[in-house]
């Protein structure tokens, strides 16, 4: 960029619309679109579905929807769309690689195909040869990217996947007779909250471990904490902060040594796929989810789809159905009498296994690497530029490289000028790009931003958002009123937080919120 030359978006402006709710518009009969209506023979041959309800559940008058025409709902959903920050049209790398991590349009085709959208569950085997041998070569080709032997796809995302995970750790250490002995999970304070929250669901008793002087678990606390009641490690690496831990062997041998099982959360892969190997780091289990690392939009829960896969002493705990091939063809393979069981409906949510299969036959071994080596390198182009900038601070391992995400501190900011980090993420989206996540709870590190530029951004979108980050800072130092204050151009305004913790004035179901505008609540 030339000097005194500015990416900034100084006019932007989100489109602002008057726009009533979807119940409240339309008139008694207005229409968008007429059903078919059944053929005869149909009808005939069917009968009267209606007599198979139960008469209690059957409902007495129309269902009460806004009578509008197609038109009208077009426009207003348009201009709803406009009024939102969508990831198409603007830099949303703060949002975390559920979102803004590269997915192609043509995987969106693949996945709304009508041979994959009308699949039935109960389908048989025969009737789905298609993905079931796409799901069983994905598995082959995740098995070669981690060195795990067997794959499910059941689980329907990162924590689903944890909690799959931790059930299969029981259920080895019972069939060893050790279930009630082996009662403790070591997990570290920056992995991802499910890889505690999962097992402690699952009964375990936590063991956390908090980082020493170079920011790595301490090693020593683990040494010392596990013992025959070890049933296992479960932690993320790299982690959030950004910190890849290169002793990890060491910590996997350490709960190898006392009969433990280590279970690596993936949901960091984006920096390390066809360069570290979980088998080869020395885990027994592992996850990816799919809609982050392999491609598939997911931002704000769903679709997902975490993908469980262990060792081949470990493959017959995994959740049934697996997919099987028998030299001839392609089987739900439900005859695991160890399996914990189903932890999803059918296969989860083959939609993303389909778009995750697409993306990494359409890269190839080396796009794949490439992509990682990709975001490596945006991540810490970014992280030389921002850590330059007046009140950003880099918390933890100082001075080393970070793999695909940085979790920032404002918290020299928020010490010098009041201005703290949900100030900051305010103000960023009035020059157009998306707000950033902050950080999981607890935040260990004071007023932070995490930002993960993945292999989706040029030069050019880093420089910008750097610059909207160096322009926010400078605000604050100077103008912290106009920060604090923000947004400013968006379609809506700063919202009153403090009404989301009284139940007096809000309502979560339409129902609730007609009773209140008829005063009858």
């Amino acid at each position: 960029m030339k000097k005194g030359k500015t990416l900034l978006k100084e006019n932007y402006h989100a489109a602002r619309w008057q726009e009533p709710l979807i119940m409240e518009m339309g008139s008694p009969g207005e229409r968008g679109v007429y059903p078919p209506q059944v053929e005869e023979e149909v009808r005939e041959a069917v009968g009267d579905v209606l007599s198979t309800i139960p008469e209690g559940m059957r409902r007495e008058g129309f269902p009460g929807l806004p009578e509008v025409a197609q038109p009208h709902v077009l426009r207003h959903f348009i201009r709803l769309s406009q009024e939102t920050m969508g990831t198409d049209v603007n830099i949303d790398l703060g949002l975390g690689t559920c979102t803004m991590k590269y997915s192609p349009k043509v995987n969106e085709t693949l996945a709304r195909m009508a041979q994959m959208a009308d699949i039935h569950p109960l389908q048989p085997d025969v009737t789905i040869q298609g993905i079931l041998e796409i799901a069983y070569r994905f598995g082959k080709i995740l098995g070669e990217i981690c060195g795990m032997d067997s794959f499910s796809f059941q689980p329907g995302g990162g924590a689903p996947a944890i909690f799959t995970n931790a059930s299969i750790i029981r259920a080895y250490h019972e069939s060893k007779g050790e279930g009630d002995k082996r009662d403790e999970i070591v997990t570290t304070i920056f992995s991802h909250p499910a890889n505690a929250a999962a097992p402690a669901t699952a009964g375990y008793r936590l063991v956390t471990l908090y980082p020493d002087e170079d920011g790595y678990p301490d090693l020593r606390a683990l040494q010392a904490a596990v013992s025959e009641r070890t049933a296992g490690m479960m932690i993320t690496n790299p982690e959030d902060t950004g910190i890849f831990n290169p002793r990890i062997r060491e910590y996997t041998d350490t709960v190898h040594a006392v009969g433990g099982l280590c279970a690596l959360d993936q949901a960091n892969a984006n920096g390390i796929l066809g360069i570290a190997r979980a088998r080869d780091l020395g885990f027994d289990l592992c996850h990816f989810n799919l809609h982050k690392t392999f491609s598939s939009p997911h931002g704000s829960e769903g679709p997902g789809c975490g993908a469980v896969g262990v060792r081949k002493e470990l493959a017959r705990f995994l959740p049934v159905p697996v997919v099987d091939f028998d030299g001839s063809r392609y089987y739900l393979n439900y005859d695991l009498p160890h399996s914990i069981g189903k932890v999803r409906a059918f296969l989860g949510n083959l939609q993303v296994v389909l778009r995750a299969y697409a993306w990494v036959m359409a890269l190839g071994p080396d796009g794949i690497r490439t992509a990682a080596e990709t975001a490596v390198l945006n991540n810490n182009y970014l992280a030389r530029k921002l850590s330059r900038i007046r009140g950003v601070s880099v918390p933890y391992a100082k001075g080393k490289f970070r793999l695909q995400e940085v979790r920032y501190s404002w918290e020299t900011l928020k010490e010098e000028t009041g201005i703290g980090t949900e100030d900051v993420n305010r103000r960023i989206v009035d020059f157009g790009v998306n707000n950033y996540f902050t950080s999981h709870e607890p935040w260990v590190v004071p007023e932070p931003f995490t930002l993960e530029p993945t292999d989706s951004y040029s030069r050019k979108d880093l420089d910008e958002y750097a610059e909207i980050v160096g322009r926010v800072s400078d605000e604050a130092y100077g103008n912290p009123d106009v920060v604090r204050s923000a947004p400013h151009r968006t379609s809506i305004a700063k919202m009153d937080e403090s009404i989301l913790h009284d139940p007096g004035r809000v309502v979560v179901t339409w129902r609730a919120w007609l009773k209140r505008k008829a005063g009858t609540r």
